[in-house]
């Protein structure tokens, strides 16, 4: 899929587009809540969770964060998250929050897809990198682990780079 220029929107250049981007992913959410609500039935609370999950990974990581557009969301983002931002900025990462925000990510990705929001193949790499909880486990059991200079070996193995753009569609 080619992009478009509805992709086009969601380029962010400096702080006046993160803002309106922003804006224009609250939007988005609010119609992938509406969705799971009316369309998929789900009950008020599951539905708020999952919008919860999708939009802390997109507002604070990879809008506020990486400045990526999330249309055009490298894969490989997800993994950074989950196995690296997630867990140095929260206070106490755990699997029960993390799942639940993967859980979130995966479910809006499934919608972008089945809205021709995003191409299919992105969408299967999403959730592939979603569904990696045990290598999320381990990251934060490592983490909790570091001691003296171990932190910079503990970065490297999942590093929080702009190498991400190097999934590309099969």
């Amino acid at each position: 899929m080619p992009t478009t220029n509805r992709n086009r929107a969601f380029d962010i250049a400096d702080w006046k587009d993160e803002a309106r981007v922003d804006a224009l992913c609250v939007e988005l959410l609010k119609e992938f809540h509406h969705h799971l609500g009316e369309e998929k039935k789900l009950e008020p609370i599951e539905a708020g969770e999952l919008a919860r999950g999708a939009d802390y990974f997109l507002r604070e990581f990879v809008i506020g964060d990486r400045q990526d557009n999330l249309l055009e969301l490298a894969p490989q983002r997800v993994r950074q998250f989950a196995g690296h931002w997630y867990i140095v900025r929260t206070l106490e990462p755990n699997m029960t929050e993390l799942s639940a925000i993967l859980s979130g990510v995966a479910a809006f990705y499934a919608w972008a897809d089945a809205s021709g929001r995003v191409e299919h193949w992105r969408c299967l790499q999403i959730t592939t990198h979603c569904q990696a909880l045990a290598e999320y486990s381990k990251r934060i059991d490592s983490f909790w682990e570091i001691r003296d200079d171990g932190f910079i070996a503990w970065q490297n193995s999942c590093p929080l780079t702009d190498d991400a753009d190097s999934e590309e569609a099969p």
